[in-house]
Formats: structure tokens, sequence, C-alpha cells
């Protein structure tokens, strides 16, 4: 009987001096095959174990909303390839690192150009191997890598020289993290209302998620998709408690307009993250058309 196979996902985080723009996003085989290297040797200084299991990862770097996305595609695709790499079954780890051939990455693992030139750049790696190990891994990390898991100056060096960046700080993370951190400065950006919808589409889509709360825009994530109401004025000032004349108020129409920014700021920040977005519209009481 084959022993079970879990997964430790995460990502080498570069946080990159203000203004500084890569030279390429995709490293080809040789280099990857180094950071890779880099990469495992980083891992199992944190916890030993992580040696016993193979790494995959890819030489490339990514946005957050790029992974962050619900069934974490990128990953899965470093999963996918990964499982069909040769070699394995002597009891040690492998390192499995995919590198760009004739300026293309494998499978659907390419950055998306829409999203370059952010402040924080990812590098994706999955563990992989025995459940128990695995688990032991993943447990220590989620403890304890938020806190100490500076990657080693030489492997911040060799991926800032090799992708062309100014790195201001080099980490690892979790995906979990991740989650953590990109709470922490979607509230920064005044986007806090809307992270619980998108954190329950990341680790509970099977669940239902609510964001009922004026003058924020209604929106219910249900069926994996995010569904946000779209109001009349009426409807919109009836449910925001809003008085006023209804034709000469300037008031109102600048409160309004700014609700309909604000529903199109949340639908780009969910597609961004992989979540479809369906706008409905709704009469009567919206929350039950929903």
């Amino acid at each position: 009987m084959s022993k079970a196979i879990l997964h430790v996902l995460g990502a080498l985080a570069l946080e990159l001096t203000p203004g500084s723009a890569a030279a390429r996003d995709a490293l080809p085989q040789r280099e990857a095959g180094e950071l890779g290297a880099a990469i495992a040797r980083d891992l199992a200084r944190f916890v030993p174990e992580a040696a016993a299991l193979d790494l995959t990862t890819a030489g490339a770097h990514y946005d957050p909303v790029e992974l962050l996305r619900p069934g974490w595609p990128v990953h899965r695709e470093l999963d996918q390839l990964g499982a069909r790499a040769p070699g394995g079954g002597d009891g040690g780890g492998r390192i499995i690192a995919f590198g760009s051939h004739d300026g293309r990455l494998p499978g659907a693992l390419s950055p998306s150009p829409d999203y370059a030139g952010g402040p924080l750049r990812l590098v994706p790696w999955s563990l992989a191997g025995d459940a128990e190990v695995a688990r032991e891994v993943g447990a220590a990390f989620e403890t304890d890598l938020m806190e100490r898991g500076m990657a080693g100056a030489d492997t911040a060096l060799l991926a800032q020289e090799a992708f062309g960046l100014q790195v201001e700080h080099a980490r690892y993370l979790t995906l979990h993290d991740l989650c953590a951190l990109m709470a922490m400065q979607y509230d920064h950006a005044g986007l806090a209302p809307l992270w619980p919808v998108l954190e329950t589409a990341l680790l509970s889509p099977e669940r239902e998620a609510w964001l009922d709360a004026p003058p924020e825009p209604l929106l219910r994530y249900v069926d994996n998709e995010a569904r946000i109401a779209l109001l009349t004025r009426h409807a919109w000032r009836t449910r925001n408690g809003e008085v006023g004349d209804d034709t000469d108020d300037e008031r109102l129409q600048r409160g309004f307009a700014h609700y309909q920014a604000r529903q199109r700021q949340f639908a780009a920040v969910l597609r961004a993250h992989g979540v479809p977005v369906m706008f409905a519209h709704c009469q009567g009481d919206p929350a039950g058309e929903l």
C-alpha cells in the first residue's frame, strides 16, 4: 500500500525597494535549479525534516493575487507537474525546479503581465511527501515561519541578481501567513470589509459569506461566486437611510456615485483573486434576491 502524500504550500516573499522593476519574471532552467536548491536548504534549516520531502518550485515571481486564488491554482500546477517528474523513491527529498525554455514556463506557470510591478513578489514552493512528516513540517511552519523565516543572505542575493530586482527583505511564508499579510494590507488600503468574503472563497469555498454593512455594497458569496447587488438610486437611498431631494441634491449624487465606484472596486479585487463576480439587478429587498 502506497503512503499518503500531503503537501505544504508556501512562497519566498520578496519585498522590493520602492520603484524597483524586475528585469525578468522567469528564469532559465539552470538558474531556476540554483534558486530551488537555495530554497530547499533554507527550509531544511528551519525544520530539518523538510529535507525528507520533495520540494517543487518555479523559477518565477508572482503578485500575491495570482497565488491567493480559490484552489491555489499556481501551487496546484506545480504539484501536478512535479508529480510527473522522474526520480524519487530513495527516501530523500528531491528538488524539482521549473525554469523557462525559449522564454516560456511549462504548463500554466507563466506570471501574468497584468499584475507586474507590485512591491511584493512571490516565488511559490510546495513540499510533498509522507503525510506524517509533511504534517509535522507544516505545523512547525505555521507556528514559526512568519516570525523567523528570513531567507538566507545568499538566497536573497541570488534571487535579486537572477531576477534583476532590488530586494529589501526576503522571507518565507506559508499560504496562511500570506493570507494574514494580505488581510493587513487590505485593511490599510480601506478594503477590510471585503476580506472576510475573500477569505471564505480562499479557505472555505463551500461556505457562504455576506457583506451587508451599509454604506458598503451588498455582496453575497455563494456557489463559488460573488453576487453584488445593483441598486437603483432610490433603493440605495432607502438602504442607507439617506434623505434629500432626489433631483438636485449634489450630496446624494456624489454619494451614489461613490457607492457605484466602490462596487466596481470590490469586483475588480475579487476578479483579480480569481473569484467570479455577478452583478444582480435587485428590486424590493435586495438581500432576498442575491
